[in-house]
């Protein structure tokens, strides 16, 4: 019987241990597919960006003049953000280790006043030891009940004494880990400071670079050509990643819906006329009159309206605001594209599934990476007037199978 027990026990340690291994097995194929996933999807984005370049007639335009300084500004931004973030996160974690000393402190004291008494009640208080009781020739029955209390409280003794020592070296422990974040955080706040030098060195060269080609650039601006070329690249772009959406949703064992057919409306270029997604299913749909807008600020160009330059409208809304405030996705998603576009600056577009997209343009900076999956409201740019705008704010459309469609409509509180 006892063979059959070990048997028994020794298949229930292996099915645990199999269970566990195979479980922990999944879980890394799990954490590669996606890694793969990413990966692939960077290329595929990288892929379309070298294609919409390729495909530019102008390889000097006056605003390309502004590409690597907005960008290595949105990269200092965006590294300085992750800093403070870290920083954050540091402190949060000394604050803990602090809390943990003060309660190791107040236990320790607890346990101090415990030994003292058993200390105080045994030596003060006349306790005798256990030889002593033996050699004063008292009742066996009694003495034995008298040395079983003495070793209890030897034992007590004993304990309370190794759990002071443990405590003891928790704290050490405590201590070390606390400098140890001390120490981040000065290495944190050290590379903060290089990190805004090398911003404001930055901002000095783009300040620099517009103020030489400012007029071209006012000019360039009015041309009505150039609005059209700044629309359709943004629609070509559009187009590409509703590509990419739906290659990634064909690929077998993937649960999302079919993908749209090629030349569908997922792919034509945008009209004029608002487009109403109608009654569609999904949580971004769920979502209509109920939007908040991605910053507050001054709405100076309404979808549909005509532009200041003349000769185009608004395909979004152009909120004005100061540089630097905070840009909030509107609704949960997958960041899809977040680079620097002609005519858009440093540009993110978030994919919100269903065939929604949110596009943010004329960004100061860009927080979110591509393939970052974001929250309602998580802050995923900065505002700014990259692109040669003129004006500071943000440049926001929503996108329904790659139709604009009017936001303010989808917004609950204006």
């Amino acid at each position: 019987m006892s063979i059959l027990r070990r048997l028994a026990r020794i298949t229930f340690h292996f099915s645990l241990f199999a269970s566990t291994f195979f479980a922990a097995a999944s879980l890394a194929a799990s954490v590669d597919g996606k890694k793969g996933e990413l990966h692939d999807l960077k290329g595929r984005i990288e892929a379309l960006r070298r294609e919409m370049a390729a495909a530019e007639e102008s390889k000097s335009h006056v605003t390309d003049q502004l590409r690597d300084t907005e960008s290595a500004i949105s990269d200092a931004n965006r590294r300085l953000h992750e800093l403070g973030t870290e920083r954050a996160a540091l402190k949060a974690q000394i604050a803990d280790l602090d809390a943990q000393n003060q309660r190791l402190d107040r236990q320790m004291g607890a346990q101090r006043n415990q030994l003292a008494q058993l200390l105080r009640n045994q030596f003060v208080g006349g306790d005798a030891d256990a030889l002593s009781l033996l050699l004063a020739g008292s009742d066996p029955n009694q003495w034995s009940r008298d040395r079983y209390f003495l070793t209890q409280l030897s034992r007590a003794k004993a304990d309370l004494i190794q759990q002071l020592r443990g405590i003891a070296a928790e704290r050490t422990r405590l201590a070390d880990a606390t400098r140890e974040r001390q120490a981040q955080v000065a290495e944190n706040e050290r590379r903060q400071q290089e990190g805004r030098a090398q911003l404001l060195e930055r901002k000095k060269q783009r300040a620099s670079k517009l103020a030489a080609i400012g007029d071209r650039l006012k000019a360039q601006r009015r041309e009505i050509a150039t609005l059209k070329k700044d629309e359709q690249r943004l629609a070509k772009l559009i187009e590409g990643l509703a590509r990419i959406a739906a290659a990634r949703k064909a690929k077998p064992g993937s649960s999302q819906a079919a993908p749209t057919p090629r030349g569908s409306a997922a792919v034509r270029s945008p009209r004029l006329k608002s487009h109403d997604p109608g009654n569609v299913g999904g949580a971004f749909a769920a979502l209509r009159g109920k939007l908040h807008l991605p910053i507050k600020g001054t709405v100076a160009g309404r979808f549909g309206t005509p532009r200041a330059e003349g000769g185009a409208v608004w395909k979004g809304v152009f909120i004005r605001a100061a540089e630097g405030i905070d840009v909030r996705a509107v609704a949960p998603g997958t960041v899809v594209f977040a680079d620097w576009l002609r005519g858009f600056g440093n540009l993110l577009v978030i994919d919100h599934g269903d065939d929604f997209l949110s596009v943010y343009g004329n960004n100061e900076s860009l927080l979110a990476a591509v393939g970052t999956v974001v929250k309602n409201g998580d802050s995923v740019a900065t505002v700014g007037n990259s692109g040669g705008n003129a004006d500071s704010g943000l440049y926001f459309e929503l996108r329904h199978r790659g139709q604009p469609f009017d936001p303010l409509r989808w917004v609950g509180s204006r």
